[in-house]
This record gives structure tokens, C-alpha cells and sequence, in this order.
């Protein structure tokens, strides 16, 4: 009993541990998303651009004037001292602290977009990875059958119960199987070696083995009421109205006058003077036509958002409309061929005499090659539906 409980127990962490070494889809997502080397770099550049950007709200440094003028008929040397500091109007640099935060938000939701696209393109490959794998399942099935069928044939043949073209034949049949399989071996590779490179150079873990993808979507009402609330490419566009609105605002402010403070100090022979003074700008021309410029900005923000949504939400109904095609079709294959078992069907025609090897061979091949389509048209469907659920990655 105690030895079922230790058994019991040892496979279940065997369990645990190969499902660490292979983690599903969304933790090569997770990994991808925290290693990947142009989403490092975007995010670092938000931080310098904003850092810039702040350094535009400073104060101007106080600026220092000293005069001596020693040469006169007065007898002694006339100094000056003057210490000031120029300031724009107080509003302008709260509408323009305003307009950085705004823009840094901007750039946050664009990073966002970004690390979709990435993530989107990490799933497709993911997505292509088993695919291949079960193409690669399925042919080196299908080799090993060949081989079988090839080693049949060479007994028959021994027996001279055929002639050397149909082993020859069956060995070629043999032959271009184990040729596929390899073709499908360096293509998931391959595909491995993009996600390795989407990782930020770390190999990736994933066994594809056993994914079942066959879950539907929401329709489409439903599915572009999600995409609006949390898509960031479409965010994107209110936050750049946003940004817009802010210049107007700052661009107002900006009109407001300058203002200049400090302190002057002077001294001649027998005399002194100190005290404070203050200055104001007269903004007649600095600001023209900057407020009506932003304002023009603005207008042209919102009819540019507002046709970017309709272009965005007529794109998403196409791929929803070719999704729904990707599959209907692939229901028609499946229902199909699921229960067929014309491999099983014809090899045993063949092996009681009713069909010849080339019969056997080209109805095989017609078979296995309306499976290859229904597993394509998977692998469409699979990619088309990563698509529409971008939003949620």
C-alpha cells in the first residue's frame, strides 16, 4: 500500500516537473513579454523622451549683471550689481506639466501596442509550432505504415509474387515520407528559433502536444465592445486627441506676458542704491497665430481618430468574416473524415488482392492529402482567431 502511495506521489511530481520544463502558451507569452529586447529598449526610451520633455517645464537659470565703470570726471569708480530671474506667466507651467503627463500616457499605451504586436506574432509562431507538430505526429505515422507496406511488398517479392517495380515503387513511397519528415522537423525548428528570437535570445519551452484550440469566439458585437475598452492602438487615438487639447490649452496660456524679479544694487562715489525691480512682457507678436495652429492641430486629431476607428472596426469585420468561413470549412472536414480509417480500409483492400499498389497508393494519397487541408485550415483558423483576440494578450 505504502508502495502505491510513494509510486502515486512520484508520478505526480514527475507531472509538475514536466510541465515546468514545458510551459503552455500563456507563460511563453509571460517570457516573451518580459525578455524581449525591443520592448526593453521602447521602454527605456519613454523614460529618457519623458525625462526631455520635463526638462522643457524648468524655470530659466537667474541671470547676473555686474558693471564697473572706473574711467570718469566724478572722481571714483561706479559699480552695479543686478541679479533677476525670468519666469512665463504660473499657469503656463502647470498646463505644460499637464500636457508631459499626457504625452508619457500616450507613449505608454503605445508601448502596449507594441508588446501586442510582439506577443501577437510570439502566438502565431506558437500556433505554427503545433501545427507542425501534428503534421510531424501524422507523418511519422504514415512512415512507419510505408515502411510496413514496403517491407510486405519485399516478402511478396521474395515469394515472386510481384516484380521489382512495385518494391521499387513502395520504396520510393517510404522514401518520401521520411523526407517530409524531416522538411517538418527543420520547419518547427525553425519556428522555435523565431520564438528564441522574440525571447530576447533565451530558447524556448513548449510542448505542443495535446493543445486543444477548438474553443469558438464571441460574437462579433460583443468581441469589438471588448477591443474598444481595452485595445491600446485604440486608445491610442483618444490619448492623442487628449495630447491635442492640452497644446490648446498651453498655447492660451502661453499668451499670457512673461515676468521678470530681482534685485539691483548700485554704488558711485558718495552715494548708494539698492532695491528690487520687476519686469513684464508685452506679447504682441511671440504667440501669434500658435493658438489657432493648435486649435487646427486638434480638428484634425479628432476627423483622423474618427476615420482610423471606422478603417480599424471595417479590418476587424473582415477578419471575423474570414474566421467565420476558416470555420464552417473546417467543421465540413472534420465531420467528414473523422471515422474514416481509409488508411486502415485500404491497406487491407490491398493486402487481400482487390486493389494494386498504385490503386492503393493514389487513393491514399487523395485521403491524406484532404486531412493535410483540414489540419491547414486549422492552423488558419487558429491564427485568425489570435487575431481577433489581440486586445486580450
Amino acid at each position: 500500500m505504502h508502495k502505491k502511495i510513494v509510486f502515486a506521489i512520484g508520478v505526480y511530481l514527475t507531472a509538475l516537473g514536466l510541465n515546468a520544463q514545458n510551459p503552455g502558451v500563456s507563460e511563453v507569452l509571460r517570457q516573451v513579454g518580459e525578455n524581449n529586447k525591443k520592448l526593453q529598449a521602447y521602454s527605456a526610451w519613454i523614460e529618457s523622451k519623458h525625462l526631455d520633455r520635463k526638462t522643457e517645464n524648468n524655470l530659466a537659470d537667474p541671470q547676473t549683471d555686474v558693471y564697473y565703470l572706473p574711467w570718469g570726471k566724478n572722481g571714483g569708480a561706479y559699480t552695479e550689481l543686478q541679479i533677476s530671474q525670468s519666469v512665463e506667466f504660473p499657469t503656463v507651467y502647470d498646463a505644460r506639466n499637464k500636457l508631459i503627463g499626457k504625452q508619457r500616457q500616450k507613449m505608454q499605451l503605445e508601448y502596449e501596442a507594441l508588446r501586442q504586436d510582439i506577443l501577437l506574432k510570439a502566438k502565431k509562431h506558437l500556433i505554427e509550432v503545433i501545427y507542425l507538430d501534428k503534421r510531424l505526429t501524422v507523418t511519422q505515422k504514415r512512415t512507419r505504415q510505408a515502411k510496413r507496406v514496403f517491407n510486405h511488398i519485399q516478402e511478396l517479392y521474395e515469394q515472386e509474387e510481384v516484380g521489382k517495380l512495385e518494391v521499387n515503387k513502395a520504396k520510393v513511397a517510404w522514401m518520401q515520407q521520411q523526407f517530409k519528415a524531416e522538411q517538418l522537423k527543420n520547419q518547427k525548428q525553425n519556428e522555435l528559433l523565431l520564438l528564441k528570437e522574440l525571447n530576447g535570445g533565451k530558447a524556448v519551452s513548449f510542448n505542443p502536444s495535446g493543445y486543444d484550440q477548438s474553443r469558438a469566439v464571441a460574437a462579433l458585437d460583443s468581441l469589438w465592445k471588448s477591443k474598444q475598452a481595452r485595445d491600446p492602438a485604440l486608445a491610442v487615438l483618444q490619448q492623442q486627441e487628449e495630447v491635442a487639447r492640452q497644446q490648446v490649452r498651453l498655447s492660451k496660456n502661453k499668451a499670457l506676458p512673461d515676468l521678470k524679479a530681482g534685485f539691483n544694487y548700485q554704488n558711485a562715489p558718495g552715494s548708494s542704491f539698492s532695491g528690487i525691480y520687476g519686469g513684464i512682457s508685452i506679447p504682441l507678436w511671440n504667440n501669434k497665430n500658435k493658438v489657432k495652429t493648435a486649435k487646427a492641430r486638434l480638428e484634425y486629431q479628432q476627423t483622423h481618430s474618427e476615420a482610423t476607428r471606422t478603417k480599424s472596426f471595417v479590418r476587424y469585420q473582415k477578419k471575423y468574416n474570414e474566421y467565420r468561413m476558416l470555420r464552417k470549412k473546417y467543421q465540413k472536414y472534420r465531420s467528414t473524415l473523422s471515422g474514416l480509417q481509409s488508411d486502415t480500409l485500404l491497406l487491407e483492400a490491398y493486402r487481400l488482392g482487390d486493389i494494386t499498389f498504385i490503386e492503393y497508393h493514389m487513393e491514399l494519397k487523395f485521403y491524406r492529402q484532404a486531412y493535410d487541408a483540414m489540419l491547414e485550415v486549422k492552423n488558419q483558423l487558429n491564427k485568425r482567431k489570435a487575431e481577433l483576440r489581440r486586445h486580450k494578450l
